[in-house]
């Protein structure tokens, strides 16, 4: 098989095994649905590995498939790019995506759309593929929405429940207005370079410096920085940055296992690598990178806020997500792209480890998702404990773990660049450590540690808090006790549990330091040197793993894992007391900020509100009451006055006649 047959085959295979599972689902049976479609992704898996090796030794790619349309000059292709970045992108996917799959097994064993949900999440991978595998924008836009829709589909699975419906429904919506801007920005590419073949506007790009469009009469901008900042916000949507966050926490009313492929590895992080792809077109815009630079620092910290009082074992891990999606695109706005694709692998890894520990104590817990109702599970689950345990600690930045390699990295690019805002990033980036340490352990202890919140079916004796659970009927009184999920279950955690380890170790020299992405990813050295000054402070991931215990950021987060023991676990009254004195802080936080209700009333309550008028007038008033019904009235008005004339009487029709005569006569007397 030569290696554009291999190229097709990665995309193609997971496309084969959804298709299969989605079209004869009832013929093939539970058992057929997950293994062609895990097939399917292990193929993928594969073929990923072994053009990645081929991609090491220094073959790459970037050719059409076919072309689709000719429209005048322009053509448009379907075609391949692969490259360093394209394959660790793939690699990312399908590992994850394989995990995914085999702990789906498990998870969904007793769900009545078993076929169904193997298909949808097979066929997000074939949409994930298609996007980061691309050569050209309009390739890119088809994965894009793709995704989007797959995503819509697997949010709203459980579709007889409102909330998912709601949550399914607000994530298409809040994408569309990314997306908006996303094909605004393709669209401009188009007119001011002819093509949307990647090579040939990265080659053309320079010569657009300097030249201004007027978006309004007597401003004029950069084509670049509109160009950048537009298909920016299409990753503001897809990546949930800040405003365009709010469907991401919703998005939790979909199964566990479609939190760990989209929310967590995949899917957001189409954003960040979109971006870190069009590296080309950023570097001439430093307008364009402090923007992204800032909304990063702005979803890092403020979303880690909204971490720290979650109750959902879920959403704690959703806002985490949104956090770290913050420090990835802070990564890209300091030119630091090769940080944050890093980034995004590492937190791929031990992020989806999260979600699916989180899943494998959701059905421990019976499908309880409170945090407050769990406790001293380390005993009942040993194994989902100690995934956990290393997913946690990736994440907050221990030495040594993948997490710390790729988080510190971020932190020390921000202080080394000089754009306009850089200091806001730096300060929210550092601050973000504490917050991260503290609702990752503070979830850790609740759920893992202290005495059991719960009842099993054979306690007799009162656990601690039951008063407090029997008020908010969170009792398990009939059920089991907890017990460790099984093997298809727990061996995805354990493989996901040895990247979120030695990830850091292994990549950290080649993918920031090396030639790893080669020319995937451009940087302008003398205008942004922020990569040049960590090269030059870096003398290898243990030396970096040392220098780090005299940091601040390892003392912010032993900080965030101290306060986390000491509420949750020593003083178990306080966070009441904090919570009743905080007030309207704590309003805030409970309220996310406003950004929900500011939605609902003015932009679904204004298009309720315009619907409501349109309707009355339009379609009431002057459609039914003038073109409809109006005119029904004005024929019957119109038929009742010639009624009378339609007396029945020869002598009136007799009469008529003559007067008819008359008034002719006289006419053609006077012509």
């Amino acid at each position: 098989m030569d290696m554009k047959s291999l190229y097709l085959l990665v995309p193609m295979a997971p496309l084969a095994g959804a298709i299969i599972a989605g079209l004869f689902g009832k013929a093939i049976g539970r058992v057929g649905a997950h293994t062609i479609t895990i097939l399917g992704v292990a193929i993928a898996f594969i073929a990923s590995l072994v053009i990645f090796q081929d991609v090491q030794a220094g073959h790459t790619f970037n050719g059409p498939l076919y072309t689709w349309l000719t429209s005048g000059t322009v053509s448009l292709e379907i075609g391949f790019l692969i490259d360093p970045l394209t394959t660790v992108m793939m690699l990312v996917v399908t590992f994850v995506s394989l995990c995914v799959h085999v702990y789906t097994i498990g998870y969904m064993a007793e769900d009545d759309g078993y076929q169904r949900f193997f298909s949808y999440i097979s066929l997000f991978t074939f949409s994930m593929l298609m996007l980061v595998m691309s050569n050209n924008f309009l390739q890119l836009f088809f994965g894009w929405e793709a995704v989007g829709l797959v995503s819509y589909l697997l949010i709203g699975f459980w579709y007889t429940r409102d909330t998912a419906i709601y949550a399914n429904l607000k994530a298409f919506l809040v994408n569309r207005v990314g997306d908006c801007g996303f094909l605004l920005g393709i669209g401009l590419v188009l007119a001011y370079f002819g093509t949307l073949d990647y090579a040939e506007v990265f080659q053309k790009a320079p010569m657009l410096v300097g030249q201004t469009v007027s978006l309004i009469e007597g401003h004029p901008w950069e084509v670049m920085t509109v160009i950048c900042i537009l298909l920016f916000i299409g990753a503001m949507g897809k990546s949930a940055q800040f405003p365009l966050h709010v469907w991401l926490p919703d998005s939790m009313e979909g199964p566990t296992p479609i939190s760990a492929l989209i929310h967590a590895a995949t899917m957001v992080t189409a954003g960040i690598f979109m971006v870190a792809r069009m590296s080309p077109l950023f570097e001439l815009s430093d307008t364009a990178l402090s923007f992204v630079m800032v909304i990063g620092a702005i979803t890092a910290l403020f979303m880690g806020f909204l971490g720290m009082i979650q109750n959902d074992i879920k959403r704690v891990v959703a806002y985490s997500t949104l956090s770290q999606l913050g420090y990835m695109t802070v990564a890209l706005g300091a030119s630091a792209y090769s940080v944050a694709i890093f980034h995004l692998m590492t937190h791929a890894f031990f992020k989806a480890l999260l979600f699916l520990a989180a899943g494998s104590v959701i059905m421990g817990m019976h499908h309880d998702q409170d945090i407050r109702n769990m406790g001293g599970l380390r005993k009942y689950m040993p194994i989902t404990w100690l995934t956990m345990l290393i997913g946690s600690l990736a994440l907050i930045g221990t030495p040594g773990l993948s997490g710390f390699f790729s988080k510190d990295s971020i932190i020390e690019a921000v202080h080394a660049s000089h754009l306009w805002g850089s200091g806001f990033a730096a300060f929210a980036v550092t601050a973000g450590v504490f917050v991260t340490a503290f609702y990752s352990f503070r979830m850790y202890f609740l759920v893992f540690h202290g005495k059991e919140r719960f009842k099993c079916a054979h306690d007799t004796h009162d656990h601690e808090d039951d008063k407090d659970a029997d008020a908010h009927g969170h009792h398990h009184g009939g059920h089991s006790c907890p017990h460790e999920s099984p093997w298809v279950v727990w061996l995805p955690l354990a493989l996901l549990a040895i990247p979120s380890i030695y990830a850091g170790w292994a990549y950290i020299q080649p993918m920031l330091y090396g030639d790893f992405f080669g020319s995937a990813i451009f940087v302008d050295p003398v205008a942004h040197p922020a990569m040049e000054e960590l090269k030059a402070g870096f003398h290898g991931a243990g030396a970096m793993a040392m220098h780090s215990l005299t940091t601040l950021p390892l003392w912010l987060a032993v900080a965030g894992v101290g306060t986390a023991y000491f509420l949750s676990m020593v003083r178990k009254d306080l966070p009441a007391k904090i919570r009743a004195k905080a007030g309207i802080l704590y309003t805030i936080l409970d309220k996310k900020y406003g950004f929900d209700d500011f939605n609902d009333w003015f932009f679904a309550g204004g298009a309720r509100f315009l619907g409501g008028r349109l309707w009355r007038w339009g379609d009431v008033a002057a459609i039914d009451g003038i073109l409809v019904n109006g005119t029904a009235r004005l024929v019957g008005r119109i038929a009742g006055m010639v009624r009378h004339v339609q007396s029945g009487y020869v002598y009136h029709y007799a009469f008529a006649m003559i007067i008819g005569v008359a008034l002719m006569v006289t006419w053609f007397v006077k012509v």
